[in-house]
């Protein structure tokens, strides 16, 4: 369990009368909303955010420019989270603090395409700073969300609903990239890139403006307002210092930083160095997510049923060696085949690092603890972004031993190398001390590969046939899902 605090006692600040908390057909009614919000949102990441790397790179930017406007955006904007915690304090209510920040994030997309354009001197600075105000927006808006979604959704129904909603933003994202690769690629044949960057752009604006809507009909039960409790008392490093918090925290940082290193420059790599088309760039990039589609309804099964910590151990060991993959082969269909693979198992590494996370965190000290597992994740991507950017700067291609010249063609090459070292020295230190949170069912490593890797359908049936009488059991002592 997460640590707990010292100073004055937590805060739980009422937001209605027990009698007033929404009936079970409500808290129903707003978990479809949030799915219907969630694929909104994945439209505008698919159309939008997923292309800010390509639009910089559009804008003439170098390697470390690229670096710095995927890593130096999300670090600021998370202390945005901060402000939301101190906002939740004040105004006592999440749903207005979520409407609030998703509608002008809607908004901040305008200057973002247009700023750059108008001034192209200063094109790649002006995408970086509007980039972090509308990474600022969305960190605004994160610790209610999870707030509110933490009271609606049960602790053993996290794995399937959150599988589900993952499952269908993903598609839903895959199909977003899709189109607005082909849009892209539409536009660059008639030498108007541009306008293809206008169009998307303006889709992603559309699709948020829809969230918002979703949004807007959730109920807001009673609960833990995302309130910042600041941890203080003599005590509480002596506390947290031993704890599973700190352990995974420190862990998913780390992993951060690792991923960081490598991550911002596949973009840089595939578009400037292989000179790929936006067409193949886009199949490459939607290959991953629609992996994710695939498998993430397994994974969430296998959540629920046997724990988190298992799958981390196993995704652990194989995401370490994804980027030193990008190496072996320049072969389109060697890369798809990279692509699917990373789908799997991040499909199973992100679902359980979330999932682990709730389970690790009281409901009343939640915004506190995601606010520090969130500044430090963004910070770690930063820091690996930096260092990355640096060794894509400072070494050459072409390196000279004993006479003899090792040309490896690519810089980034050796960027991907350190990236691979780096995760798999924090996997091997940070991953064997931590512990299961939750009372779950065993089972072997082989036997989790070959629930998750089996088709949909086949691994719903073999699950509902094993372990029905398992979850009959548990669901009959499980409490309302409203809480």
């Amino acid at each position: 369990m997460a640590p707990r605090t010292g100073g004055p006692a937590p805060q739980h600040i009422p937001m209605a009368e027990k009698n007033d908390f929404p009936s079970k057909q409500e808290v129903s009614r707003s978990l479809r909303y949030s799915v219907r919000d969630g694929v909104a949102y994945s439209v505008m990441a698919g159309a939008g955010e997923t292309y800010f790397a390509a639009f910089a790179l559009f804008l003439k930017a170098t390697t470390a420019q690229v670096g710095l406007l995927s890593t130096l955006p999300p670090m600021i904007a998370s202390l945005a989270q901060l402000l939301s915690a101190w906002l939740g304090q004040i105004v006592k209510r999440r749903r207005l603090i979520i409407l609030a920040g998703t509608s002008l994030q809607a908004v901040s997309w305008i200057p973002l395409l247009l700023l750059p354009v108008i001034y192209p001197e200063h094109g790649v600075t002006l995408l970086i700073v509007c980039v972090t105000v509308y990474y600022a927006l969305g960190n605004l808006v994160s610790p209610q969300w999870g707030s509110l979604m933490g009271d609606l959704v049960h602790a053993q129904q996290r794995g399937r609903y959150f599988a589900r909603r993952n499952r269908l933003m993903s598609v839903t994202n895959f199909a977003a990239l899709v189109g607005a690769g082909i849009i892209l690629h539409y536009f660059e044949s008639w030498d108007g890139t541009v306008f293809g960057y206008a169009v998307i752009f303006v889709v992603a604006v559309v699709a948020r403006l829809v969230s918002v809507y979703f949004l807007s009909r959730m109920v807001d039960p009673p609960g833990h307002i995302a309130a910042i409790e600041l941890p203080t008392g003599k005590d509480w490093w002596r506390r947290v210092r031993r704890s599973n918090f700190l352990r995974f925290v420190v862990f998913f940082a780390l992993m951060n930083l690792a991923v960081g290193i490598a991550s911002p420059y596949f973009a840089v790599y595939m578009l400037r160095d292989l000179h790929l088309s936006y067409m193949d760039f886009m199949a490459i990039t939607a290959t991953s997510v629609l992996a994710q589609f695939l498998t993430l309804n397994s994974w969430g099964r296998i959540s629920d049923a046997f724990g988190n910590r298992l799958i981390l151990r196993l995704t652990g060991c194989v995401v370490p060696l994804l980027p030193v993959a990008w190496v072996v082969s320049e072969n389109f269909w060697y890369l798809i085949g990279v692509q699917i693979i990373a789908g799997f198992f991040w499909a199973g590494f992100s679902l359980s690092a979330g999932n682990f996370l709730y389970d690790l965190v009281p409901a009343a000290k939640r915004v506190t603890y995601l606010a520090i597992h969130n500044v430090l994740a963004a910070a770690g991507v930063f820091i690996g972004a930096t260092l990355g950017g640096l060794l894509a700067t400072l070494i050459e291609p072409a390196v000279a031993a004993d006479g003899d010249i090792f040309d490896w063609g690519h810089a980034l090459y050796y960027v991907f190398l350190v990236s691979t070292l780096t995760r798999i020295i924090v996997v091997a230190i940070f991953l064997p001390r931590i512990k299961e949170v939750r009372t779950t069912r065993r089972l072997t490593a082989s036997g989790l590969i070959l629930r998750a890797t089996r088709s949909p359908a086949l691994a719903g049936l073999v699950f509902e046939f094993g372990g029905s009488r398992y979850r009959r059991k548990r669901e009959r002592n499980a409490s309302d899902p409203a809480r």
